[in-house]
Order: structure tokens, then sequence, then C-alpha cells
């Protein structure tokens, strides 16, 4: 990310689609044609990892850090590829519009899922199944037993599971695997599927000249395949119930902080395993995208910890944590490292220099310029460095319209209008600061999709320290108007950012 551009954010679940959620179909391939033909170089997405009705479907709430999100596959293309025929997705429910009703959605497509695997379970193995399953059997195996395990159990989490199955006693875990053959298949068909899907998908974006920024959240659920499967490497006591979980302190968001109630990394564990999972890890994330985020970054330097049953997150403590130590190894894996750091927060001079030695980009943003007095501001325009990713929101921030609509007190509007210049009606302020992030000297500028559409609060993202109706934004259209395709693609030349 060394040379200037620009792109979008935009979830896949915010995609277009007559299925009620986005997916890896003909709307995603539209939506690649539409950044290219805007001159833009960067498609951000959120974590790709399977979500939960229970956590309102946040894609920051998995059940598995590598595994991915099935309701995003495209039935489309499932039926083009022979996996469905078309009578099975002709009696389409009567999705609402503009927004994601995860729950029809997900009814809907486990019907349609379970008819296509009744019938390829019943063909001649494909060889490309197979070979996906070799790859990924490091986690696949694991991910595919504990979803099964999940279902048969009820959703109970797995520490109540039989002591047997919950400390994986191999001939146990043999035995209840062979019972439940047919949903472990299952699983890893539906996996595959995706996976397909989605590197049609990047060889598209490639073609087109588009970047793909991926998502990884930096911690997992304590329900969750990996914490089943390596307990040894989070802090859980003799029962394996977690001794402390992640959240932060008090800031922006929250005068309480946020309890994430995640379980915590037991570090030393890691170190002796020379981070082995953790590479993995971000192997795997980097064979699906171009660039990765690791989501609160300052996580790696120093975490804080609150003792588990905490109802939440002010009485914490900060713990160091081996980031250095870890990044060392990951630079040597991969030398041009493609991470860039979620440096928002409270971010001590420990996390700067960290992120200054492995030469990674931040983030800022530019409506946390305007709290405060913006000439010190380090979201500002004009103390940016250039390896820095500015944004004008974030997925947790609200739009830039519904921002001054809403959010904004008189003293920030009144900051906001002499830095820049002069005051501006709520429905052309978008347009303005994309501009602003345009010209900045920045070398990489992101725009979530609802800024490019001047969108204001009701088309919000997420409001941290919620626990309900976020993540159901979605594109009402298929197509986009093509002023605003040419617009942006006037900006993007202008400023010296189009595409190569």
């Amino acid at each position: 990310m060394n040379r200037r551009g620009s792109g979008i954010l935009l979830h896949i679940t915010s995609l277009f689609s007559t299925y009620g959620i986005g997916d890896l179909g003909p709307s995603a391939c539209r939506f690649v044609d539409f950044l290219s033909d805007a001159q833009q170089s960067y498609w951000q997405i959120l974590p790709l990892n399977p979500t939960s009705p229970e956590y309102d479907n946040s894609p920051y709430h998995s059940i598995s850090a590598f595994a991915f999100n099935t309701m995003l596959i495209s039935p489309d293309c499932m039926v083009r590829d022979g996996f469905l025929n078309k009578t099975d997705v002709a009696a389409i429910p009567p999705f609402p519009c503009g927004t994601v009703d995860f729950n029809a959605a997900i009814r809907f497509k486990e019907k349609i899922f379970s008819l296509a695997y009744d019938r390829f379970k019943d063909k001649t193995r494909l060889p490309e199944f197979d070979e996906f399953c070799r790859n990924n059997a490091g986690w696949l195996e694991d991910f595919a037993l504990f979803t099964s395990l999940d279902r048969h159990y009820n959703g109970i989490c797995w520490s109540s599971w039989p002591d047997e199955i919950k400390y994986r006693e191999p001939a146990a875990l043999d035995a209840i695997g062979q019972s439940l053959k047919k949903m472990v298949g299952k699983e890893k068909f539906l996996q595959f599927i995706f996976y397909k899907q989605w590197l049609a998908l990047r060889r598209y974006a490639t073609e087109k000249g588009i970047c793909l920024i991926g998502d990884i959240p930096i911690y997992v659920n304590y329900h969750s395949a990996d914490v089943w499967t390596h307990p040894e490497l989070f802090r859980l006591g003799k029962k394996l119930q977690p001794l402390v979980v992640a959240g932060v302190p008090p800031d922006y968001f929250s005068k309480t902080g946020q309890l994430w109630k995640n379980p915590l990394y037991c570090w030393e564990e890691h170190e002796k395993e020379d981070f082995s999972w953790w590479i993995c890890r971000v192997e795997h994330n980097l064979t699906l995208f171009d660039y990765a985020r690791i989501d609160h970054f300052r996580g790696l330097v120093a975490y804080w910890e609150v003792a588990a049953g905490k109802k939440n997150a002010i009485n914490g403590r900060w713990v160091p944590a081996p980031g250095e130590k870890l990044l060392t190894l990951l630079k040597r894996r991969f030398v041009n490292l493609p991470i860039i750091a979620e440096d928002l927060g409270i971010i001590t001079p420990d996390v700067s220099e960290l992120i200054e030695k492995f030469d990674l980009p931040g983030m800022r943003v530019l409506l946390f310029a305007f709290p405060d007095d913006p000439s010190k501001s380090p979201h500002a325009p004009h103390n940016l460095k250039r390896n820095c990713i500015l944004y004008t929101g974030t997925h947790d921030n609200a739009t830039i319209r519904g921002w001054l609509e809403s959010d904004a007190t008189p003293e920030e509007k009144l900051r906001l209008f002499k830095y820049i210049g002069r005051e501006i009606p709520a429905e052309q302020l978008p347009a303005a600061l994309i501009r602003l992030a345009m010209m900045s000297v920045a070398d990489t500028v992101i725009f979530p999709m609802q800024d490019i559409y001047g969108l204001g609060e009701k088309s919000r993202m997420n409001r941290p320290g919620t626990d309900e109706g976020n993540w159901r934004w979605q594109m009402e259209k298929d197509t986009i108007d093509p002023s605003v395709t040419q617009n942006l693609a006037d900006m993007t030349q202008i400023f010296g950012r189009g595409l190569k």
C-alpha cells in the first residue's frame, strides 16, 4: 500500500441480494465492476468467519478463527456449478428491502444447502473437494465436528458437554464422529463451496486490478472450535472455564468500557510453540486477501484484562503481550508483511513504536478530528503521515451525514465548519469530506459505501456497546447510479489515486 490509492468499505452481507443477505454471487462481481469503473484500488470487508444469532450475527464473534460464514454462499453460483437446480431456488421468501433479515435468510439457506449436500454425497467424489479437505485438515476436521456437536447438544457451551467429549478423549470423539458423520460431511461440503466461490471472486477482483482487504478479529469466542481444540492456548482454569476475559476500558464509545468476554490468550504457551497457531491464522487469511487488518492491534502489545464474571470493563488492568516476537516471526514468513494495524482507541507510545518498527500502516478516522482541537488531532488531514489509511468512518462509526444530524455537538460542528472553511448542509457533507480525505497526504483512503451514497443514521452498520440491531444495512439496488461512479472516478483521478 505504498502508493496513492482509494477504496470502499462494504461487507459482503451488505451487497444487494434477492436471497435476504448479500453473498459471493453476481452482485459481488458487479460491485467489483463498480470499483474498477470508479478507479478504486481496494475493497475492504469485515471478517468472513461464521456468525451466530446469539451474538446478533456480529462478524467479530465467531465459533472459528479459520472457518467461513457459509451464509455468504451464493445460491446462483451453486446453480451455475451444478450443486443446485433452478427449481430449488425458485420459491424465494419475501425478504425485506435494504436490511438483512438474518433469521429468515438462515432458514432459507439451510433448506437449500441440505438439498445440495444430499445430492453431492451420493455422487462420485470431486478431486477438488478432497484437495480442499487435505489442504485445510489442520482446522477443518475439528471445526466440522465442533459445529456438529453444537447442533447435537442443542447449542449448549462445549464446557457443559459430557466430560469425555469436553476433554476430547480420542475414542469418544471417534465414536460420536461416526454417529454424526452426515452432519460433519455437510459442514465440510459447505466450507468447500464457500472457498470455491471466494477464490472465483478473488480472481475476478485481481483481473480488474482490485485488492481485497480482510479483517482478523484479535480474539475468538469461548464457545468456539479453537478454544475447545486448543484450551492450553487460552487463560482457562482447571475445569476449562475462563479465568479472565477481554475488553477495553472506558473510551469514546462507552463510559463503562466494553466487556467483550472473549477468553484471553495464554501467551506463554503460544511462545513455546513459536506462535504456530497465530502464524497459521495469518497465513490462512493471506490466502484469501491481499491485505489483512488486525482488529484491536494494541492487544498484541498490551491487553485489558478483566476478571471473569464482572458486569463491566471498568475494573480491569493492562497486561503486556509479546507482539514484537510474533511480528518478528511473521516478518520472516512474509517479507512484505501485508498487515494493517487497527490502532484506534487508547494508544500508548509502545504501540506506536511497534507499528513504526515494522512499518505497518495504521488507521485514522476523519470524524475523530473534531471532538477536540483539530489543529493537534492525529486524525486531521494536515497532521497525517503517508503510511496510514484515512477513513471517513469505519463500521463502528455513524455515517458522515448521521454524525452531523444526530451525534455531533454544536462545538464539534463549529470546529468542522471552521476547518473546512464554510458551513455545509448535512446532505452535502459526505461529498465534501470524501474530497478532503482524497486530497490528503495519506497513501490510502477508504470510504464506507454509506458515505458514498450520502446516507444518514439509519444506515449505520454497528453501534459499539449495543447487542441488538446491528450489521443489517444492505444496498437496496443491484446497480449504482452512473453519476456516482463517474464523480468518484473523477475525484480519484484528480488527486492521483486512480488505478495504474
